[in-house]
């Protein structure tokens, strides 16, 4: 079924958790025909047609007019292992979306494009990107900065809905600052939400292919947790409560003080890798080497991919050991 001309009207009907809950029920690797049926159905009604690149841009202008100088993203690729649809599963007593089958829920980062969907059917002033092939390297963010659209001369900050938990603001993505405290200290101010906090560990999304032409480049945390797991789940009275603080957010109030391009490294592993990349329950005396070889996987991707297939590593492989890296102590379920 192609929704290229359902009415915008659709999601103005659903509730929210209606709407968040029937999003999650598509598992979208990059590529496949379920990512391309949810793009159709949910962003194409909202952005109009994505980019050669795939990413989706629609842009609320201020009242007077003027463009925006804030970029809020999110991505529409998941890591399914496999394509179609899941069943969700809600407990309202929680109020948490999860799922009873042995892959991820896709609340990465399904959740972020409820926010963006949300955020512009409220009229929010913003560029808002949603970005094709996240999980598989940032490649539709990397062919947008690369491109250099016009709008991109006047944006002041990259804020994207990516980051798991319900405390973080990342001022740092793999070491590097991407946000200054002041930024992400009135970035939380600005939300009401006391809960977040700056926070340097963060890893990696859409938000850092910007750092070298946007000055404040971060990453909040919309709610989810044990990504990419079995055991992914949903906090979906967080989302809401996060998105109505987004819709009456005063923006005229962020705090803007990195420069684009500018080099400062949190300093934990010798001015490069950050505190992100410290190992789950390692000894102290590991982390030199830890940090050596997370280094060599930054530098030499492919190298380091070529050399795990030679070993007879596939992703299946990759997922499960990572999976085993999880703690599942907080898991309400």
């Amino acid at each position: 079924m192609s929704y290229a001309n359902q009415p915008v009207r659709e999601l103005k009907t659903m509730g929210d958790t209606e709407l968040l809950l029937s999003m999650m029920s598509y598992k979208r690797p990059e590529g496949t025909m379920t990512q391309k049926i949810f793009c159709e159905r949910f962003l194409y009604p909202v952005m109009g047609e994505p980019d050669r690149d795939g990413n989706y841009i629609h842009v609320v202008y201020n009242d007077d007019g003027s463009a925006p100088n804030i970029c809020f993203t999110a991505h529409h690729d998941t890591v399914h292992k496999t394509e179609g649809m899941q069943k969700v599963l809600y407990d309202p007593h929680l109020d948490v979306a999860y799922i009873d089958h042995n892959e991820c829920l896709g609340a990465d980062c399904t959740t972020g494009i409820f926010l963006v969907l949300r955020m512009i059917e409220a009229k929010v002033p913003g560029i808002y990107v949603v970005h094709a092939g996240e999980e598989i390297g940032c490649v539709g963010s990397t062919a947008l900065v690369r491109d250099y659209p016009s709008w991109l001369r006047n944006t002041d900050a990259v804020i994207s809905f990516d980051r798991y938990g319900t405390k973080s603001v990342i001022t740092h993505q793999m070491g590097r600052r991407t946000a200054s405290e002041s930024f992400a200290e009135s970035l939380a101010e600005v939300l009401g939400m006391p809960n977040l906090l700056p926070d340097p560990d963060g890893s990696y999304t859409d938000s850092n292919e910007y750092i070298d032409v946007v000055g404040e480049c971060t990453n909040i945390s919309v709610g989810y947790y044990s990504q990419h797991t079995k055991k992914e789940y949903q906090d979906v009275g967080y989302a809401i409560e996060l998105k109505d603080a987004l819709i009456t957010a005063d923006w005229s109030k962020l705090r803007f003080e990195r420069l684009a391009g500018s080099l400062e490294y949190d300093g934990y592993y010798g001015g490069y890798s950050g505190r992100g990349w410290k190992s789950y329950n390692r000894p102290a005396e590991d982390d030199t080497a830890y940090a050596n070889i997370a280094e060599l996987i930054y530098d030499k991707p492919d190298e380091v991919a070529a050399l795990l297939e030679a070993w007879g590593f596939d992703v299946a492989d990759l997922e499960d050991g990572i999976e085993q890296l999880t703690d599942y102590s907080e898991i309400p379920f």
